[in-house]
């Protein structure tokens, strides 16, 4: 596919559709960014999008994307984050929100690249381009998971056991590659079948709540890398991957103080060591806070439907692993399926852990320089594309989150000349120097740890347990 040059003036603009005030008839009223910045609470809370003001206040809790996207972008310009979040068909549905035009809007030569090239990228279609790859997909995961209850019920060989509890670790990464895809765009054409495969490859083979990760990651990508907004980043007591996570911030998205204590301090001041041991462990604490979540949160789409599918896992799981004849290797067919998923959880990390942090809430005009700095792309060739299931493009992921995977090292080459252009930082490493940046980066906390002083005293160690993120 050819796009065409990114300064080209005859390239269609991703907001070239014209704005609800063409149609508002009248006189239109006009809104000082000043004024808009008021308005940033959840009974009072207004968006710009393109220039056009919108009180979104009653769309707040009916926000298929969750209500922290749009409290955290609240009172600003959510054009960017608008534009690469939803297609144009939704654009329409802004106008019965319509209150104003902004009287001082501006777009930044960077944010203009930015829509022109979203725009050539919608005008070619990828968006809509999946491709075959979530068929082969889930046939592939079919196909070993039979090959993993053959070998667990079928054979009487530990090899064989410990092999079937590999291949589980194995296909809940694949589970994963396909969650997250189906979480950002559609697999197919049919909205119910989409559903219906996210349930089975989330919560019923994994034990994974979509609900839950969707809440999770929609706030990751809107703030990515803030250090009180981004819940990626927010891992006390065990990692810290800056000196301000040792100020007792508060977090944004679990109302709660992240307490760097005399707890937190042990742990974080040792952190470069134990960093690849709780990864092996990481999907034990994402389960809980699946079900914590599913269980507690005052909005979840179909709850009953995700906790029937979770509720799945934990029947068929036991009763595998009951089967086999030792109590010694059913351990080690658990220890062996999360130790080769905490690949997946390491993977997770690298794009983020050794990248630019900031505290506060993103900025709605400066979201292409945000999820530039905040992001790290893996350098691969293409044959080890499946191995990294798209976060190997993680900038062009975070620009583009509604792009299917299997596009983002065609546009990879725009995106890079675009930081260029504009004098912004384009992280890439390969998948050795990522991990060297990562511990590097999770020392340099550590040694500063164990010279800070702590804060207040921890409450509920139980607690902070269940919701440290792994």
């Amino acid at each position: 596919m050819a796009l065409t040059g990114l300064t080209d003036a005859t390239a269609p603009a991703a907001d070239a559709m014209p704005p609800a005030s063409k149609d508002a008839g009248g006189d239109v009223r006009m809104i000082s960014s000043k004024e808009m910045s008021a308005h940033n609470a959840a009974d009072d809370l207004w968006i710009s999008i393109s220039g056009d003001v919108y009180d979104v206040t009653p769309w707040l809790r009916r926000h298929p994307g969750g209500e922290v996207p749009l409290l955290t972008l609240a009172g600003q310009d959510a054009t960017d984050a608008f534009m690469a979040y939803h297609p144009p068909s939704v654009r329409p549905l802004l106008r019965r929100f319509f209150v104003g035009r902004l009287s001082d809007y501006t777009v930044s030569p960077a944010s203009a690249d930015f829509r022109r090239l979203l725009a050539q990228l919608s005008s070619a279609g990828l968006f809509e381009r999946v491709g075959p790859m979530p068929k082969v997909q889930l046939a592939a995961m079919s196909v070993l998971f039979s090959i993993a209850l053959y070998c667990t019920l079928a054979c009487a060989t530990t090899g064989a056991h410990l092999f079937a509890g590999g291949l589980i670790g194995f296909i809940w990464i694949q589970s994963g590659w396909i969650g997250h895809d189906s979480g950002h765009h559609e697999l197919t054409t049919h909205p119910a079948l989409n559903r219906l495969i996210q349930i089975i490859t989330g919560n019923c083979l994994t034990g994974l709540g979509i609900a839950w990760w969707k809440y999770n990651h929609n706030t990751h990508h809107i703030a990515c890398n803030s250090l009180d907004h981004d819940p990626d980043l927010q891992h006390l007591p065990l990692f810290a991957v800056s000196t301000k996570l040792f100020n007792n911030i508060w977090s944004v998205c679990y109302e709660r103080t992240l307490a760097f204590d005399v707890i937190s301090k042990f742990f974080v001041s040792y952190q470069h060591w134990t960093y690849y041991p709780v990864m092996g462990f990481a999907r034990i604490n994402l389960m809980v806070q699946s079900i914590v979540f599913l269980i507690t949160h005052k909005k979840v789409q179909q709850r009953w439907l995700e906790i029937a599918g979770v509720t799945a896992f934990w029947i068929w799981y036991p009763l595998l692993i009951s089967t086999l004849p030792s109590w010694w290797e059913r351990v080690a067919f658990v220890l062996v399926g999360f130790f080769v998923t905490g690949l997946q959880h390491v993977q997770f990390t690298l794009n983020h852990f050794s990248a630019e942090v900031y505290l506060g809430p993103p900025k709605g005009n400066d979201w292409f320089e945000r999820q530039t700095a905040g992001t790290l792309d893996i350098k691969c060739p293409p044959w080890m594309d499946w191995f990294h299931g798209g976060l190997q493009f993680q900038v062009e992921h975070h620009l583009f989150p509604r792009l299917p995977r299997q596009h983002y090292r065609m546009v990879a080459p725009f995106v890079r000349d675009l930081c260029k252009k504009h004098g912004l930082h384009y992280g890439a490493a390969t998948f050795w120097e990522a991990n060297v940046m990562t511990v590097k980066t999770l020392r340099a906390a550590a040694m500063q740890a164990r010279q800070a002083t702590t804060g207040a005293a921890r409450k509920n160690l139980v607690w902070e347990a269940v919701n440290t993120l792994g």
